[in-house]
């Protein structure tokens, strides 16, 4: 997949040093390069949770029977 700015995109691993899961959402905002596109995930407040740059083969397009849900990103107590 090679995507385009401003698509909406879905990860396709666990990135924990940015409170990101596989199956979150971001927006595409920059491809700075070749093999790099920026990405933003954003809480459903409208803050940003993390700005990351990933090769295109970290995330996927959105599905017609992908379903959106909600989790928090607080780190879960041990």
């Amino acid at each position: 997949m090679t995507p385009n700015l401003l698509d909406v995109v879905v990860l396709n691993c666990d990135l924990p040093a940015h409170g990101l899961r596989r199956g979150d959402l971001g927006a595409v905002v920059d491809a700075p390069g070749p093999g790099a596109i920026v990405v933003e995930f954003v809480a459903a407040s409208g803050r940003t949770q993390a700005l990351v740059t990933l090769a295109p083969a970290d995330v996927r397009a959105v599905a017609d029977d992908d379903l959106v849900a909600v989790r928090s990103a607080a780190p879960k107590a041990s």
